[in-house]
């Protein structure tokens, strides 16, 4: 076995994706709060904490996964660390399972905490997590990423921090799971041919790259005019169009991928890493939007 850091541990978990799992649950604690419902802050960051874990196994066994199926090669984009030989297929297993078990104990702890209703939730998400690849493998890797990092997580963290499932609560999955999707969407609009070379199918082998690219510009700008929407209907504040400010950065990623045509895949090589960047800018300035929002009212 290879001698490695805690820095490289850590890089083997892909960190910078973690704003797709981390943001809907600190936006769904922030959003109990604002709206009145009680709050339990200690409970809200055991969750942050929890879905890290459980999205970081998640990323090392898609990872060990790709590799064994032979997905991942050495001419394919993205993480590195099985096809580099910078880890070993064992030592990446165990990572994921190490993750996992903790995942899983963190989440028993919190289920003895709150009741019983978080336990289904929690195992619905740890076996699409664990499915995941196979599920990629057949177009439905959208789907799961929308459950798992939008959907599950939101509604799980109403009854977390305030002790019953809100619903109601999904209007706001829909911009925040849009725009983790895209993360998805990018990578795999980007690895189309290697995809194709190793016999699996996604979302955007189905559709072809003309049709994915503005699938990807819906994405990450519909968000934008869902929020304005809600403003509109009253569900949010009007401070929650701060959410705009970041409209840039989506609109740079747009510009990115529509260069494809010209530079081909190359040029938007790294799009799912940017579009995670734009899920923290646009979530984070949710959060600030709705927490101004108690301030103009007093």
């Amino acid at each position: 076995m290879n001698n490695h850091t805690l820095k490289d541990w850590i890089l083997a978990t892909r960190p910078w994706s973690f704003p797709a799992s981390a943001m809907p649950v600190m936006v769904t604690a922030v959003w109990m709060y604002v709206t009145g419902h009680p709050t339990n802050w200690w409970l809200a960051v055991a969750a942050v904490i929890n879905i890290i874990l459980v999205h970081a196994a998640g990323n090392v066994w898609s990872d060990y996964y790709d590799y064994k199926r032979g997905v991942d090669r050495d001419d394919t984009y993205g993480v590195k660390i099985l096809t580099s030989g910078k880890f070993t297929p064992r030592e990446v297993w165990c990572l994921s399972a190490t993750l996992q078990v903790l995942a899983v104990a963190m989440g028993c702890m919190m289920v003895l905490l709150t009741d019983l209703p978080l336990l289904w939730i929690g195992l619905i998400g740890i076996a699409l997590s664990l499915l995941y690849p196979p599920l990629k493998y057949h177009a439905l890797g959208d789907v799961v990423i929308l459950l798992c990092y939008a959907v599950l997580p939101m509604l799980g963290t109403t009854f977390i921090v305030g002790g019953q499932i809100h619903p109601q609560v999904l209007w706001l999955a829909v911009p925040v799971g849009l725009i983790t999707m895209a993360i998805l969407h990018a990578n795999n609009t980007r690895d189309i041919e290697t995809d194709s070379r190793a016999h699996i199918t996604t979302f955007p082998m189905l559709t072809g790259r003309n049709i994915a690219v503005p699938i990807y510009v819906a994405e990450v700008l519909v968000p934008y005019l869902w929020v304005a929407g809600l403003c509109l209907s009253g569900f949010l504040p009007w401070t929650a169009l701060l959410t705009w400010v970041s409209l840039p950065i989506a609109w740079g990623n747009v510009r990115t991928i529509a260069k494809f045509r010209r530079e081909g895949v190359k040029s938007y090589a790294w799009l799912d890493e940017a579009t995670a960047k734009l899920q923290l800018a646009f979530s984070l300035l949710l959060i600030i939007g709705l927490l101004l929002s108690l301030i103009w009212n007093d």
